[in-house]
């Protein structure tokens, strides 16, 4: 940041601030100043439950051992690391301090290593002290002891008494500074503990969680089902946010008023929603597409997310059989064709006031041929503020247009964002034979000679052609495509023509009609502290042109 000229930094905060509500302001200096004092009275008198408690989404375990995890694809022992401190990174300390492996798989054969934690992370975590009392972890961790407690586990004595200092600490440090998938998480801790506690206090802790949710639900779920940052992957952390508060409700219904209950009403119909949308943005491998941040292993599985749905909604929406889906409202649409799947992204970058999990991945797309991924963005593994977080947050690290080496969208810092693009056409087209979509960004027109890119798909069974132009005057402009790790590209192939294999033998060819192509080395990042080698195939635009025809053949007996 420091090469950046001074008047170039005060124009990127100005992009970057000029979109933010007022409570982002004020809200930032109310959090920074204002801390509340813990509430050490004894806690609330438990709810008796009036409904069946059912097993919610499991996570794959972190606990390796009584007091050792892996997170983040990385090791460490309770008794070398303790609870904070600089040798782990923030995202995994939060990790720690989540306790997502009290509803993990095989959770209760690892039941006396999670009382003795609760235990320890009471004794060593002072009211208000350290990351465990930061509003999002804690919001996290007071869900998971409730669910846990649900679950037939016995809450350690000093565990009730602490959720109650918890639930009270966090009523004076809601995170409306940050808004989004923050503020959901500690409305949905408020509701949980406002119904799994009774009484007075409790009362008002799930009137509070529920005001907090009467705006974020109609704001944070777009109506085509999407969650409204566009990440798959917090798409599905708020489809099993919702499933575990339709499931909350059910089975601490006692607790509900009259119009409590109208307000909960509507839930099983958005988390049906969520559900189908999620369907519909999964490859044939029954996994999440890479769009913006996205990873696997962060939310549990999809098929463990369909598990948890039959069992709170009943019947639920089946995998998308339709050839063209438009999510028109997120911004996503899923063409299928024969043996292919292709997701494309024609929308936004995410909220205009909340962007910090967008990348600059506009007009790209990933591709399935059969069970097999072929081109895949390039996924996350790391959050903070580095330079591989800019890195993969880049346009080039997507299967889109890079024009003049920029970012389609300015994206900085960890999770910031100045200029976005913005769409400014789409039109999708179907018959017997093809589906195409025509889309164009202007995220280039801050650039000398304001260049746009246009971009065509067009799918039909055997194959997939895509087409680029970058209208107005520029310096160079590269479409990238990363196949996947598992995609064999051969070393000597010609770019300009060349053929891979799928790992079931199907042969997939590509052939420029136009540009000029180099063949990469890349990397993908399938999961957090996880990264694997790929090739990427560039195809440089040449007067403004490129297209590449992309064909596959099953293989022959």
């Amino acid at each position: 940041m420091s090469a950046i000229p001074w008047w170039s930094q005060a124009w990127r905060y100005w992009h970057t601030l000029k979109h933010l509500r007022p409570v982002q302001f004020y809200g930032r200096a109310w959090f920074r100043f204002w801390k509340p004092k813990p509430d050490f009275r004894p806690p609330p008198p438990r709810t008796r439950p009036s409904g069946p408690w059912e097993r919610p989404a499991r996570r794959p375990p972190s606990l390796t051992g009584p007091r050792h995890w892996v997170f983040l694809n990385e090791a460490g022992r309770l008794d070398e690391l303790g609870w904070d401190g600089p040798e782990r990174e923030k995202l995994w300390r939060y990790h720690q301090h989540y306790f997502d492996d009290l509803n993990a798989l095989d959770a209760p054969e690892r039941r006396a290593w999670h009382a003795a934690l609760v235990d320890d992370w009471i004794t060593r975590n002072p009211p208000g002290q350290g990351n465990g009392w930061e509003p999002y972890p804690l919001s996290l961790r007071v869900v998971n002891w409730v669910k846990w407690s649900l679950g037939g586990a016995g809450l350690p004595q000093a565990a009730e008494p602490s959720l109650a200092v918890q639930v009270r600490w966090l009523t004076g440090r809601l995170e409306i500074h940050l808004l989004g998938n923050h503020l959901f998480a500690n409305a949905k801790a408020l509701v949980m503990a406002g119904l799994f506690f009774d009484g007075p206090e409790a009362d008002s802790w799930l009137a509070k969680g529920l005001k907090i949710l009467a705006r974020e639900v109609p704001e944070q779920l777009l109506p085509d089902g999407g969650h409204f940052e566009r990440s798959t992957m917090y798409h599905a952390l708020a489809l099993e946010d919702m499933l575990d508060l339709v499931n909350a409700t059910r089975c601490l219904g006692s607790r509900l008023s009259a119009e409590q209950r109208r307000q909960v009403a509507g839930w099983p119909g958005r988390a049906r929603d969520l559900h189908a949308w999620l369907q519909t943005m999964c490859h044939p491998d029954g996994e999440i597409s890479f769009f913006n941040d996205a990873a696997f292993d962060m939310a549990p599985r999809v098929a463990e997310l369909d598990s948890y749905a039959r069992r709170i909604l009943g019947n639920v929406t089946p995998s998308v059989p339709s050839p063209l889906v438009n999510l028109q409202d997120s911004g996503y649409v899923r063409l299928a064709h024969g043996p292919a799947v292709a997701l494309l992204d024609v929308g936004p970058v995410g909220p205009d006031y909340l962007p910090g999990h967008a990348h600059a991945d506009t007009l790209s797309f990933e591709l399935s041929v059969g069970a097999h991924r072929v081109l895949v963005n390039s996924g996350t593994s790391c959050y903070g503020n580095s330079a591989e977080r800019l890195r993969q947050r880049g346009t080039a690290a997507h299967n889109t247009v890079v024009v003049n080496n920029q970012d389609s969208s300015e994206v900085w810092g960890g999770f910031r964002v100045a200029r976005r693009a913005r769409l400014l056409r789409r039109h999708l087209r179907q018959t017997a034979d093809a589906t195409e979509v025509h889309a164009a960004h202007d995220g280039y027109t801050r650039l000398p000679g304001k260049p746009i890119h246009h971009r065509s798909w067009r799918l039909t069974a055997d194959g997939m052609s895509v087409s680029d132009r970058v209208e107005g005057r520029h310096h160079c402009a590269e479409a990238r495509f990363h196949f996947h790790p598992s995609v064999s590209v051969p070393g000597g192939a010609d770019p300009d023509k060349g053929t891979a294999t799928l790992p079931d033998g199907t042969t997939l060819s590509w052939r420029l009609e136009r540009g000029r192509a180099r063949l990469e080395a890349s990397t993908w990042h399938p999961r957090f502290g996880h990264t694997e080698p790929n090739v990427c195939l560039v195809a440089s635009l040449v007067a403004g042109r490129s297209t590449v025809h992309f064909q596959w053949a099953p293989a022959r007996d």
